[in-house]
């Protein structure tokens, strides 16, 4: 089973603008394996989905049928809280929805001599759980704020925001950015005929 240690190592570096840090990698693949812009939920193939549930734990070799419906319920509540924007109340509640499809896993802390705490999964199943110590490590090292959806309504895709001023809106400027900021230009600067 995975343990928050699997995530952080023995003393965490600060993460720096530019890097994306491994549990954000994995929950944004999670999220990005939905229906979103031209793509087709993901973990409908097989494959795909050992692929994704090894990013959360590491020992597994393939992902049951039910337990790829817990991974979509997790992926959508996840998508709900990184969607924004919503009042304090709204999120509340999505966070309580994940806390609850996540609630068959049991976490204990194990401390350390050198001042450190690390979680450590005893039950419930080890990808559902991979995936609860990587929000939990995110949420805990402030990263989870970087964690964006695309401001490109036909794009849609998850991205870690890498900027150090926490502005980014494009999961890609060259892709996203770029066109819709010519367009705006383009409308606003019409001539009228």
């Amino acid at each position: 089973m995975s343990t928050y240690a699997d995530w952080v190592p023995s003393s965490p570096p600060p993460a720096r603008a530019g890097q994306v840090p491994a549990p954000a990698e994995a929950v944004i693949e999670l999220v990005n394996s939905r229906r979103h812009s031209s793509l087709e939920d993901q973990l409908d193939d097989p494959e795909f989905a050992a692929e994704l549930a090894r990013r959360f734990a590491p020992e597994v070799d393939g992902v049951s049928p039910p337990v790829r419906e817990e991974l979509r319920g997790l992926r959508d509540a996840l998508e709900a809280i990184v969607l924004g924007p919503a009042t304090d109340a709204e999120l509340a509640a999505r966070w309580r929805d994940f806390t609850a499809r996540t609630s068959n896993v049991t976490l204990r802390h194990d401390f350390s001599p050198l001042g450190q705490v690390v979680l450590r999964q005893v039950a419930g199943d080890p990808v559902i759980g991979g995936v609860a110590l990587a929000v939990a490590e995110l949420v805990r090292s402030g990263a989870w704020s970087r964690l964006r959806i695309c401001a490109n309504g036909r794009c849609a895709h998850a991205f870690y925001d890498t900027t150090r001023s926490r502005t980014q809106r494009w999961h890609s400027y060259e892709i996203c950015g770029n066109p819709v900021n010519v367009a705006a230009y383009r409308a606003r600067n019409r001539q009228p005929t």
